[in-house]
């Protein structure tokens, strides 16, 4: 039986062309999984700095708007909402299908909880030591706002602003951590010490005076802390795994 070289060209060509596909899904499949791999780093980072920084943090007045400690603090405040919009993207994806919309509603409250306070972050380090001189009473007012009190000065929809963050807080981490428990994939206590940020800041915020309520965030940065190191550590053993 004779073969046609011209059908044989096209196998030929035909096979290469499934093998580079093959590949080509094999190497998306890994770069996905090493991008959910390192954003679980970034949420263990967002978590530890969560609760470092209100150790650390200084009293919410004027003369510590110029000191190096609170530009360090807001510094570390950016770099930890960074950390927590890739952190909570990776855990998110980790579970997109069994989050179901819980999760995506509890995801998109708290990822806009972090793109906010990242707002309010950089003007605290950048634009307030600027106004310490020329217009200390904005800076009075503006630094009012975390203490939950009111200024000199009418910040108008700022203070809204600011209330929304509180609120995004408040509901994106019981959703988010809710739909985390349910969907089962990374450890539940974990979760569940996420999910009860909102509640817990709500009684201490009532029982203590500020500064004194910055332990509220305790229980959120080890349950996002736990969770990145779980997706962390997931990630990596599947990598072995694949490797061997």
């Amino acid at each position: 039986m004779k073969t046609n070289p011209q059908t044989s060209v096209i196998e030929g060509k035909t096979h290469t062309n499934h093998l580079s596909k093959t590949r080509l899904e094999s190497k998306m499949k890994i770069t996905t999984s090493s991008l959910i791999r390192w954003s679980g780093l970034a949420a263990m980072l967002a978590g530890i700095l969560f609760i470092v920084i209100q150790t650390i943090h200084p009293a919410d007045i004027l003369s510590s708007v110029t000191t190096g400690r609170w530009t360090i603090v807001h510094y570390l405040s950016i770099a930890m909402c960074l950390f927590g919009l890739l952190g909570i993207a990776g855990i998110y994806a980790r579970q997109v299908e069994e989050a179901g919309w819980l999760g995506l509603a509890g995801y998109l409250l708290f990822s806009l909880f972090y793109a906010l306070t990242m707002g309010f972050q950089f003007a605290e380090a950048f634009i307030s030591p600027l106004l310490y001189t020329e217009a200390p009473n904005l800076v009075e007012s503006f630094l009012a706002l975390a203490s939950g009190t009111s200024g000199e000065m009418n910040l108008g929809a700022l203070a809204t602003v600011y209330m929304l963050v509180g609120v995004l807080y408040m509901l994106g981490g019981p959703l988010f951590g809710i739909a985390t428990i349910r969907a089962g994939i990374l450890p539940r206590w974990a979760a569940g010490l996420f999910a009860s940020a909102g509640p817990v800041s709500v009684l201490v915020v009532s029982q203590l005076p500020h500064p004194l309520d910055r332990i509220a965030a305790v229980p959120l940065g080890l349950g996002l802390a736990w969770l990145g190191y779980a997706l962390w550590s997931e990630r990596r053993e599947n990598s072995s795994e694949t490797r061997s």
